[in-house]
């Protein structure tokens, strides 16, 4: 029998992995078309705006979002974590009881990060973008941290009550309107102004959407009126308070370390090497595609199984997705290698530049895709503390190495240090993972 045979035996037997496979397969089905769309609007609007104008639109969309991050207190870990073993044991005011809190502090959270970009957009566009009448751009495109007040809250839920796959339709849905407000504005020659709205309507129909739909299940699931439930029926209450504490330094740490890269490029260089790594940056994002709606799909089953303490199945779930992660993550960068300079090509000739960064950032990229489950994993099994070390550790390092070498060697340097974030930092949270379920295996 081959490696492989071995690997997938008894793959066909498998409820478990059926049903997250299947449900996956759902969600990359409309998130396969929410991305071409995502990918055709990105290289129109680089067509349209020049190296510096889409680093300058990067930045303006990045700032927001960084912002709120900071704030943010992933509440759809906290629902799934928590929520999840309430609906499991049939605890529904309990539940209830969660989602409620989750959402009016989401919804405070929101409020707040708005007022703080407002602000602060005359420093971001002046420090940042560096171009400092621009700041009601920053203002204007906040108005989607507004429309999606309980965005996190929403994808919680879904995930909880196992109707994660309509996140799919919805994302869908405002892809469609802002790949059609873009392809007009490319024909029209629109103004960056114009491009930038296009952005913000998605995000109007991405927050609202996902709000309504989630409290319509939510309601089948717990009935009328559960939104009356009193916060008093919550167990353990400081124990929620620190896990969504704990999320909220984790959250911050991967921004400022991680998911705001086209801000330090900004920063450190200009808006035009912003716009070169933006291109390179999107085009890796390929790699989220397939594992994405994995994430969505397995982080309930990790947790579930983790209160059945069923270590064995929850090792073999690992692995089987650990497989099918690889599987779509080696294809994919295979294409990369091969086709990553055409990719570029089609945002204008002037990116071609790019494809050095888009093969710095590959490395790590991939790694971090393959081995998606690292972080779900150790919050579900009630360490939510270590990933922020792992991530403070990598990201202090990353950054203090990004002052001494992105300003001399360029965007390709920052690029370079963000794979080796990662791979430093999955590898830790991996690490503390396995080791933790071989302990607790050990126990029984």
């Amino acid at each position: 029998m081959s490696l492989f045979q071995k690997i997938t035996s008894g793959w066909r037997e498998d409820h478990l992995i059926q049903r997250v496979v299947g449900s996956s397969s759902v969600l990359f089905s409309s998130n396969t078309i929410s991305l071409g769309l995502s990918v055709l609007q990105g290289i129109l609007a680089a067509r349209l705006l020049t190296p510096a104008g889409f680093g300058l639109v990067g930045i303006i969309m990045s700032y927001a979002s960084t912002v709120n991050g900071l704030l943010s207190f992933r509440m759809s870990e906290l629902v799934v974590r928590y929520g999840g073993e309430y609906l499991e044991k049939d605890e529904k005011d309990k539940a209830a009881a969660l989602v409620k809190a989750a959402s009016l502090t989401e919804a405070m959270v929101s409020l707040l990060a708005f007022v703080l970009v407002t602000v602060t957009a005359g420093l971001a566009s002046r420090y940042i973008a560096k171009t400092p009448d621009i700041a009601w751009l920053f203002i204007v495109y906040s108005l989607g941290l507004l429309a999606n007040f309980n965005t996190e809250t929403s994808t919680g839920i879904l995930q909880a009550v196992g109707k994660i796959k309509l996140q799919g339709v919805i994302n869908l849905a405002q892809s469609i309107l802002t790949a059609g407000l873009i392809t007009f504005a490319f024909f029209a020659k629109e103004s960056l102004q114009f491009v930038l709205y296009a952005y913000l309507a998605g995000k109007l129909v991405l927050g609202l959407g996902m709000f309504f739909t989630a409290m319509h299940h939510l309601t089948l699931r717990l009935g009328g009126g559960w939104w009356k439930t009193s916060l008093r029926v919550l167990p353990n209450f400081r124990e929620k308070v620190r896990f969504a504490v704990s999320s909220n330094l984790s959250a911050t740490a991967i921004l400022v370390f991680r998911e705001s890269e086209i801000l330090w490029v900004g920063f450190f260089l200009t808006n035009e090497a912003a716009g070169y790594y933006k291109a390179a940056y999107a085009i890796i994002l390929l790699l989220a595609l397939p594992v994405h709606p994995l994430i969505l799909t397995a982080y309930p089953e990790f947790n579930r199984l983790i209160v059945q303490k069923a270590w064995p199945r929850l090792r073999d779930f690992l692995r089987k997705v650990t497989t099918i992660a690889f599987a779509y993550n080696f294809i994919l960068g295979l294409g990369m290698i091969l086709f990553g300079q055409w990719l570029l090509w089609l945002n204008g000739s002037k990116f071609v530049a790019a494809y050095p960064a888009l093969m710095a950032l590959l490395v790590g990229m991939v790694f971090n895709f393959t081995l998606f489950w690292n972080r779900p994993l150790l919050l579900s099994l009630g360490l939510p503390t270590f990933p922020l070390t792992a991530t403070v550790i990598a990201g202090v390092l990353k950054v203090g190495l990004a002052f001494l070498l992105v300003p001399r060697y360029g965007y390709v340097m920052e690029a370079a240090l963000l794979s080796f974030y990662y791979i430093f930092s999955v590898g830790l949270m991996v690490w503390r993972g396995m080791t933790e379920i071989r302990r607790r295996q050990a126990e029984i």
